[in-house]
């Protein structure tokens, strides 16, 4: 079966990207591999939403879908956003560019004026808290250091500074970017503190299986929703192993 990405204009409380029973298979015949099987899954204006899944399970397939950098194989993809942003597991980083020459990048793509980009660049370290170290290279600051960069190049290129996206919301794709970061551990108990809802993948090929809702919790449901998650957790990568 054909898939399709669509594009088009739509209001900024529409749904910014929804899955419609899409597949992704890597090669052909016996040799074949199907990473993705009758993906369902929508993410409302405004939702931070954590992928959870062992490895392999197709959740950077599923990211790589979304961001326009892969095809699915079946099913069809409604992608209502501006140009996706992605962070990935490696920042990344043009190491010829200063950190404030690497945020400021998609902002001189988009023709945005010397300082208004320099401006931007200096309140999205701030916000990363890399304040005054903008005028490093790449291979003076610290692996976690590279990776707040490449986040604010990612929330930079998610600014529509040219009218171009009106209408449409941003859309900020992160591929396990925190496992590098200095204060932040990559686990089950950070994607619910940070997420407003969690998805479990089942193991190859990767299909929802569990959703949690997040959003909120005081901790003694923190602590509840946290178990929870991680006792499916265990039980698809047994399956895995199996």
């Amino acid at each position: 079966m054909t898939s399709t990405i669509e594009t088009r204009p739509v209001a900024a409380a529409v749904t910014p990207v929804r899955f419609h029973q899409v597949g992704k298979t890597f090669g052909q015949g016996g040799k074949a591999v199907v990473a993705l099987d009758q993906v369902d899954l929508a993410v409302a204006p405004g939702e931070f939403v954590c992928l959870l899944g062992a490895s392999g399970c197709g959740k950077t397939t599923l990211l790589n879908l979304v961001a326009g950098l892969d095809q699915p194989t079946t099913g069809r993809i409604e992608l209502n956003s501006s140009r996706p942003a992605v962070v990935f597991q490696e920042a990344a980083l043009m190491p010829w560019l200063t950190a404030a020459g690497n945020i400021e990048l998609p902002l001189r793509m988009a023709g945005v004026g010397k300082a208004a980009r320099r401006a931007t660049a200096a309140e999205l370290l701030e916000l990363v808290r890399l304040g005054g170290v903008g005028d490093k290279r790449p291979h003076e600051l610290s692996g976690g250091m590279r990776q707040r960069v490449a986040l604010a190049r990612a929330l930079a290129s998610t600014t529509d500074h040219t009218g171009s996206g009106a209408g449409k919301p941003s859309l900020l794709l992160m591929d396990e970017p925190f496992s590098a970061l200095d204060a932040i551990t990559h686990d089950v108990r950070e994607a619910v503190r940070l997420g407003q809802r969690v998805v479990l993948l089942s193991s190859r090929p990767g299909r929802v299986v569990r959703e949690w809702n997040v959003d909120g919790l005081t901790d003694g449901a923190e602590t509840g929703a946290v178990d929870e998650v991680n006792a499916a957790l265990r039980e698809v990568i047994s399956s895995h192993a199996a």
